[in-house]
């Protein structure tokens, strides 16, 4: 789901908006990671636009120490309570959300090889301001007491991101420009409020209330998301759609000597592909290839161009641990002005290298529980034309192919 529009400054944002869903999980499923990317506006000249209409990651800029601010609203709902905490004074209470939230950042800012760091973030600030979740204003925000119609069925939390599709676009309420395609200008994260139904809980609630959601495990999952991450089919990423069950949480609690301890090994190496630290020097491994029909004429007969398989997941098993080292969502390719081209194409990135690494590679549909939806909320993340942007030039467009339906795969090493 997203939408676009025009800035009164100049060129447009991308608004993408991520849900997490409710579903009681009873078995394993292993898929991809898959990063949020940003097509150009090519309508733009080349020196707004950067030239190319291939996808960019939407990421922060990290280039200033201490740019990326994070806000919350410390209103919270009483009637009915939504977030629980074990210290129930006003002041207990903020103290021990704030502590889970900052716990979460350093989930985030604390995997080896990644260049987002501690230091990349600001101070985490506090408002009394209920509505605080604005798009508009530059501001990180998580707000626990802001009505909004995302809030559908079965539905958490959200998080909103608004991203650039051309250099130079202004925030109105920040004037700070975009350096980049695909830089992030605002996040916003809202919790479900006023839900006689649902509860979040502190990690020091939690036992006392099973009946509620870990609130550390969603909120560091929503971060995530905040940072340029779209879903995860690795049942056991922490960007996997679906909460864990009430009472439960996600992965293992982080320490201070491992503060990442949530997260997958599919999670960080998303994460190390969104922010690489040029310093790493054991996760610099990649595999790349394609996945193709047996048959040719399987494939769909429009949009033109269709050459492989779209989307598949592509998984390298670490075969030390039989863990998912990596994955991706694979099936397109792009390079110089573009626009994507749907051959196929994986390539698995920031592996760990070394004398007794060895992976098994396997390629899979999406056939549920996380579905191609799940991962890319809109087409136009990956691909514009004139239906969806009037005007697009036509040598820039081109049209997502429907998802390929269930197959079987096998892999042949190269020549």
């Amino acid at each position: 789901m997203s939408t676009r529009r025009t800035q009164k400054f100049r060129s447009t944002i991308s608004i993408s908006i991520a849900y997490l869903f409710l579903l009681q999980m009873t078995a394993g499923y292993a898929g991809a990671y898959d990063l949020s990317t940003t097509v150009a506006d090519m309508r733009q000249n080349s020196a707004l636009s950067g030239g190319t209409s291939c996808p960019q990651l939407t990421r922060f800029d990290i280039s200033t120490p201490g740019s990326i601010n994070r806000l919350w609203s410390t209103s919270l709902n009483g009637s009915p309570t939504t977030i629980i905490t074990a210290d129930q004074t006003p002041d207990g209470q903020i103290a021990e959300i704030d502590s889970v939230i900052q716990t979460s950042l350093a989930v985030w800012t604390g995997v080896s090889g990644s260049s987002l760091t501690p230091t990349t973030l600001g101070a985490l600030q506090q408002t009394p301001f209920a509505a605080a979740c604005d798009s508009t204003d530059g501001f990180n925000s998580i707000c626990f007491n802001q009505s909004d119609p995302g809030f559908t069925l079965g539905i958490l939390a959200f998080t909103r991101v608004v991203s650039a599709d051309t250099i130079g676009v202004v925030l109105p309420a920040t004037g700070t420009p975009s350096t980049f395609v695909g830089e992030i200008m605002d996040a916003d994260t809202l919790f479900l409020p006023s839900d006689i139904n649902t509860t979040f809980a502190t990690p020091q609630a939690l036992p006392s209330h099973p009946n509620s959601y870990d609130l550390e495990s969603i909120v560091t999952h929503e971060l995530g998301h905040s940072f340029g991450f779209n879903h995860s089919g690795v049942w056991s990423a922490m960007m996997f759609p679906f909460a864990p069950s009430p009472g439960q949480f996600s992965g293992a609690r982080p320490t201070a000597q491992s503060p990442d301890a949530p997260l997958a090994d599919d999670d960080r190496t998303g994460l190390r592909v969104l922010y690489p630290n040029p310093a790493d020097s054991v996760h610099i491994g990649t595999i790349t290839g394609h996945v193709l029909p047996a048959n040719p004429l399987a494939l769909p007969i429009s949009p033109a161009g269709v050459t492989g398989i779209f989307p598949a997941q592509v998984v390298a098993l670490d075969n030390a641990t039989g863990n998912v080292a990596v994955a991706v969502l694979a099936g397109w390719s792009c390079s110089g002005a573009g626009p994507a081209q749907f051959d196929g194409t994986f390539s698995l990135q920031q592996l760990p290298v070394g004398n007794t690494q060895n992976y098994q590679i396997y390629a899979e549909p999406l056939d549920g529980p996380v579905i191609l939806g799940n991962v890319i909320y809109n087409s136009t993340s990956l691909c514009r034309n004139a239906t969806s942007d009037p005007g697009w030039p036509a040598q820039f467009a081109c049209t997502v192919p429907a998802g390929a339906g269930p197959f079987s795969a096998r892999f042949k090493p190269a020549p």
